[in-house]
């Protein structure tokens, strides 16, 4: 690769290689306050390349790779290279790693203890672990939380936060001394724009929580909250997790104990000011 950057998210280590300038420079800047790999060593590469040569020049169009790819991913034009970082970064985790059950979630932590939520696209929990963090709560993830099999704990994992739409003013209002990305438009998702998690979020990454509360999010009801039973929880989670089958007998029983031991509840909410106060109360009946 012509540009080259690495840096650490939580455990995890990724060398990130781009025929173009323009996505390491972003990556650069958004994440110059998280450390080197360990050991100067990768845990995963990430490759944003030009399927020909002349489309690095000629209306260039970025492929998204690394140690694993999608063959028959579309590209996506210069302008959102930050995104295809991302999302390669996303197909990486997914794909290769082993050694956490990973749940497409986010999470925030409190006092040790980590509230995680998890939800179909839409269900607003990216904007709402932002709002948490605003009100400070560590963010330990957006895009991923990570379980340890051996310990049941949740690693901090906290990527930009990938925000769409309305939710960005929302957030900016709510934090408007944070640092964001540019603002991608026309993306499949609609308007991104990513939030670079708070200082106290970076310096405690590598700082375990226990799990203490599950959420699912449905934002565009009437407000409600309702127990969820283990059962439905279990299939919710499998259905969340990018490797849970591929880690076998250790997903299976990380998924098993982490659905036995912490409480889940779904909530309805018509807006993020009824959202939040329901996490409140929910965490404060614990």
């Amino acid at each position: 690769m012509r540009h080259l950057t690495e840096l650490r998210i939580g455990p995890v280590g990724f060398r990130i290689g781009s025929d173009w300038q323009e996505p390491i420079e972003s990556i650069r800047d958004l994440y110059r306050d998280y450390p080197a790999p360990d050991d100067q060593i990768a845990d995963f590469n990430v490759h944003l390349f030009a399927a020909r040569p002349w489309r690095r020049f000629l209306r260039p169009a970025v492929h998204i790779g690394g140690d694993f790819v999608i063959p028959d991913a579309a590209p996506l034009p210069l302008s959102q290279g930050l995104l295809a970082a991302e999302m390669a970064m996303n197909l990486q985790m997914a794909l290769g790693q082993r050694r956490y059950l990973l749940l497409h979630a986010s999470a925030v932590e409190r006092d040790g203890k980590a509230v995680l939520m998890t939800g179909l696209s839409g269900a607003g929990k990216s904007t709402l672990a932002a709002l948490m963090m605003s009100r400070g709560w560590r963010l330990m993830g957006d895009e991923f939380a990570l379980i340890d099999p051996a310990t049941g704990r949740v690693h901090g994992f906290p990527r930009l936060v990938s925000l769409k739409n309305a939710a960005i003013d929302e957030v900016m209002r709510a934090l408007p001394k944070a640092r964001f990305g540019p603002v991608l438009k026309g993306t499949p998702k609609g308007t991104i724009r990513h939030l670079v998690p708070d200082a106290r979020s970076i310096a405690a990454m590598g700082e375990a929580a226990v799990p203490a509360l599950l959420l699912f999010p449905s934002f565009g009801f009437d407000a409600d909250e309702r127990k969820v039973l283990p059962s439905e929880v279990f299939v919710r989670l499998t259905q969340a997790s990018t490797n849970y089958v591929a880690m076998g007998e250790h997903g299976f029983t990380a998924l098993t104990d982490l659905v036995r031991s912490v409480p889940a509840q779904a909530i309805d909410y018509p807006d993020t000011t009824t959202a939040l106060a329901q996490v409140e109360r929910l965490w404060d009946a614990l």
